[in-house]
């Protein structure tokens, strides 16, 4: 288990750029949902959004689980949390504290209607809601404070604390056992269905789309919470049991086929409920599909990388070492790009590619910038300490 698996750090890169070119679409792809910048015209990326909310973040959480046993055996109880509590802390309270009121200001000026304020102003009465909420408030929510796409960071601190308390719980030294044994396809289709039944009840309450404050703060979307939790409770076990070394080619390739074809045919149009909330057979139908979308294209896709692209360059390294410091810069990036291009005459595919593509482009840059600043900081800061 020494070796790095650098296919899950290929694919991770994969998947935070199909991040940023799903946040680039948000003004352009008519879901009417909530977004930083409202475009003028619209086309339908209904498929894509669904296809990739089914699927990316619960892979997203399989991956980071992943590393986590290996982690806390190596550095115990303690130094795990204080690092994680670092890592996700430091970002999460910058993102709230500085990133979300510089993007809800911006929002709040461009596309509301209560006047002109400071942004001081701003930031105190109407993002922490100090000045009382005004009369006819749009929304989405009172006052405007919220994590926004951190969320994800949010919830895998949240998995941190609790990882930490079971593993202090059932002692270290029998929780850490690694034991070899291949995924069946039983276990795997038992899995579907405990998880779709899971997200089908959650969702008799909880729509999708539908954001609540988890105790005060914990900013959740509880129709897929039973997939993500399920997704991350799956990575500490593919740890343990070497899940993803012992693939076999034919689970692999079985259901890489039905990830994309389920995908395809919600592409192609043959994949319509009318409610994926609720008490009715559309909800179930959906729920059940979901699911295996999420199973089929993250076993898939771990197949498929495992295969091809399980090796590293230079720039992949780079790449890949940005990666969390791109999923915490990208939305600022792109909405930048998104109000840069609102003037400019060109079609809606056009403006969605150029913002996708510099949106890509300009995060890692602007992350390779921050990462070798602060490596020359931290070296400068040893040769200060440096005896002399």
């Amino acid at each position: 288990m020494n070796n790095r698996l650098h296919f899950l750090d290929n694919l991770k890169v994969a998947l935070t750029f199909l991040v940023i070119a799903h946040h680039a679409g948000q003004p352009y792809g008519g879901s009417n949902g909530f977004w930083y910048f409202q475009g003028r015209e619209a086309i339908d990326l209904g498929a894509f959004f669904s296809v990739n909310a089914g699927f990316f973040m619960s892979l997203f959480f399989l991956i980071s689980a992943y590393f986590f046993p290996a982690s806390f055996n190596r550095k115990g109880p303690a130094r795990f949390l204080k690092d994680w509590v670092k890592r996700l802390g430091l970002p999460l309270l910058f993102g709230f504290f500085v990133i979300m009121p510089l993007l809800m200001y911006a929002y709040y000026l461009n596309f509301r209607s209560y006047g002109i304020v400071t942004f001081w102003d701003y930031y105190l009465k109407v993002y922490f809601g100090l000045g009382g909420k005004p009369h006819g408030w749009t929304g989405p929510s009172w006052p405007d404070m919220q994590f926004g796409h951190l969320w994800f960071i949010e919830h895998l601190l949240v998995y941190v604390f609790l990882y930490t308390g079971i593993r202090k719980v059932l002692r270290r030294e029998t929780a850490g056992i690694s034991v070899k044994k291949p995924l069946g396809q039983g276990g795997i289709i038992a899995f579907g269905f405990l998880v779709a039944t899971a997200t089908f009840l959650i969702r008799l309450h909880y729509p999708i789309d539908k954001w609540v404050g988890f105790l005060g703060i914990i900013q959740t979307e509880f129709a897929h919470v039973p997939q993500y939790a399920a997704f991350f409770t799956a990575g500490i076990i593919a740890y343990h049991r070497q899940w993803l070394q012992t693939l076999s080619r034919t689970v692999g390739t079985i259901w890489l086929i039905v990830g994309v074809v389920l995908a395809a045919c919600r592409y192609a149009g043959w994949i319509r409920f009318n409610s994926q909330s609720g008490y009715s057979w559309n909800s179930l139908a959906y729920s059940f599909y979901e699911t295996f979308l999420c199973i089929g294209l993250s076993l898939g896709l771990i197949f498929l990388f495992r295969e091809v692209g399980n090796k590293t360059f230079r720039w992949t390294e780079i790449l890949s070492k940005n990666a969390f410091t791109v999923y915490v810069l990208h939305v600022p990036v792109v909405v930048c790009l998104q109000y840069a291009f609102n003037n400019i005459v060109l079609p809606v595919v056009a403006k969605l590619l150029l913002v996708s593509a510099w949106g890509i482009v300009l995060t890692f840059a602007l992350s390779h910038l921050i990462h070798l600043a602060s490596s020359r900081f931290r070296n400068l800061k040893k040769e200060e300490n440096l005896p002399l």
